[in-house]
């Protein structure tokens, strides 16, 4: 089992930023990918962005390129997600998952996810 607490969320205005946390325990934490996910109210689970267990390989959705950026400190089993310029429409649930696969087909990426956080609320205001 992988435990994982996402922090970080809360409200802050158009153009502002934030940093998402993800601490793990339980199982070796380093031997995943791990990805955050999000999910608006009345949406769909969208994919964000994923890190590989070594951090060396990234992938963001098209959505949030060139703003939000993954990273992951595994002497601290904390995979992070910083986001910047910042719009209402990242408003949502930020969830982070330990990846069991990803794959990236018709523009998207698609992923398999053993474990979940609770999610973390992101509100952006206009």
């Amino acid at each position: 089992q992988v435990q994982l607490v996402e922090s970080g969320g809360g409200l802050v205005p158009a153009g502002g930023s934030l940093r998402l946390s993800c601490a793990a325990s339980g199982r070796t934490f380093s031997g995943y990918g791990m990805a955050w996910i999000r999910q608006a109210p009345g949406k769909e689970r969208e994919f964000v962005a994923a890190v590989s267990w070594s951090g060396s390989n990234t992938y963001y959705a098209d959505s949030v390129k060139g703003r939000f950026a993954i990273s992951r400190d595994n002497a601290k089993n904390t995979v992070y997600l910083q986001m910047n310029s910042l719009k209402p429409e990242d408003t949502s649930v930020y969830y982070c998952a330990a990846v069991r696969s990803l794959d990236y087909s018709g523009g998207y990426y698609h992923g398999v996810y053993d474990y979940w956080g609770q999610g973390t609320q992101v509100t952006v205001s206009s």
